[in-house]
């Protein structure tokens, strides 16, 4: 009974022992943070010019936090105005790698945001402060200096159009303005249209289709308010405008064609008649015999030349926006023709023709437009 008595005293011992010493360490790993004391890219002071391309970008870096002080820390950085103190940041966003990484790439278009936020205009030239806030569990901590950025900002429009239209005389619709064309929305603020447009002509953009619109026009690639935008060769163009950065890209297209996969090439042209859409009519289609069966996979292929026209032949493709491996029927809903651009391929993103159109003469027609999904259609 003696030696029980002690056995237990050393159990209860061993037990108190390993408690006090968690007491002693237990959260302490976890909650050591240390600030970034560094900041490596952009230098301070550094002078960024924004560009309107999509491609545009700034890489962000910093020194990490030294393990053995924090262990493993996120990070986020922060944008504030040049005066500012960071206690209410005008922008806050996580590194690459959900907060793991010590570096961040930022487009142009979002600094340009981020620039407004601070209260720059639109084409002006401002300053931007920078700094790196440290964070592990519920502590945060900001950095030890920060930099700046002298920014000038692309030439967007502080009020962006909800609608933007295409009209005057080199358009479709020509100078009647209640049959003006109406651009697709793509995302706040950017609009795009397929439309054949007449050289040396005037056209302009306006939000709105009755009474006085505002009116837009183009210009070396940016757009403006009040004046006309002529080109020098007549063609159906795919015009972008987006508002946010103030950038205009005109790019023409040279034919859309159908493209069928067994045999990894165009049959036909869809020939453009207006208001977005692109028709073949009376076209066969003879499926491939294959040793499994008939195959009748298809999609479309455009050919463009970008910069106004001016630049080399390039194909892009018109594949399923909701991919599908069986052919349609006549009950099938109406999302099973959605289109989207793809990367070209011969079979990825295809769709399948009804066993019926096989060997048999139908119409082809590809719908580009503003108020309905780009989608297509087959019938007979």
């Amino acid at each position: 009974m003696k030696k029980l008595g002690i056995i237990i005293s050393i159990i209860v011992s061993l037990v108190s022992f390993m408690f006090i010493s968690c007491n002693d360490t237990m959260g302490d790993s976890d909650a050591r943070l240390s600030a970034v004391k560094t900041l490596i890219e952009p230098v301070d002071g550094k002078v960024i010019a924004l560009e309107p391309s999509a491609s545009a970008s700034v890489y962000f870096e910093w020194d990490y936090v030294k393990a053995e002080e924090s262990g493993t820390a996120i990070y986020q950085i922060a944008f504030d105005k040049q005066d500012g103190d960071f206690s209410s940041p005008v922008y806050v966003m996580y590194a690459d790698n959900n907060g793991y990484y010590n570096h961040v790439t930022i487009t142009h278009k979002l600094l340009n945001k981020i620039a407004g936020m601070a209260g720059i205009m639109p084409s002006e030239t401002g300053t931007l402060k920078w700094t790196i806030f440290s964070i592990k569990g519920t502590k945060i901590l900001k950095a030890d200096l920060s930099n700046s950025i002298i920014i000038t900002r692309l030439a967007g429009f502080a009020d962006l159009p909800i609608d933007v239209y295409i009209t005057g005389e080199a358009s479709e619709g020509g100078t009647d303005l209640s049959k003006a064309q109406k651009m697709k929305v793509v995302s706040n603020g950017t609009f795009e249209i397929y439309t054949k447009v007449l050289a040396n002509k005037p056209f302009y953009f306006t939000d709105g289709i009755s009474g006085t619109p505002r009116q837009f026009y183009t210009s070396n690639e940016l757009i403006k308010e009040n004046g006309t935008t002529t080109i020098t060769n007549d063609g159906v163009y795919r015009i972008t405008l987006d508002f946010n950065t103030g950038a205009a890209t005109y790019t023409l297209v040279e034919n859309i064609g159908f493209f069928f996969c067994p045999s990894n090439e165009v049959l036909f042209e869809l020939p453009y008649i207006g208001n977005g859409i692109f028709k073949a009519t009376k076209q066969t289609v003879t499926f491939k015999q294959e040793g499994w069966g008939r195959d009748q996979r298809y999609k479309f292929r455009m050919f463009v030349r970008e910069n106004g026209g001016q630049g080399d032949s390039k194909e892009l493709e018109w594949g399923t926006l909701n991919q599908t491996d069986s052919p349609p029927t006549a009950t099938s809903p109406e999302s099973y023709y959605y289109m989207q651009l793809v990367t070209p391929t011969q079979w990825d993103n295809k769709w399948k023709l009804m066993s019926d159109f096989d060997g048999v003469p139908a119409d082809y027609t590809v719908y580009l437009q503003a108020d309905k999904p780009y989608t297509h259609s087959i019938s007979k």
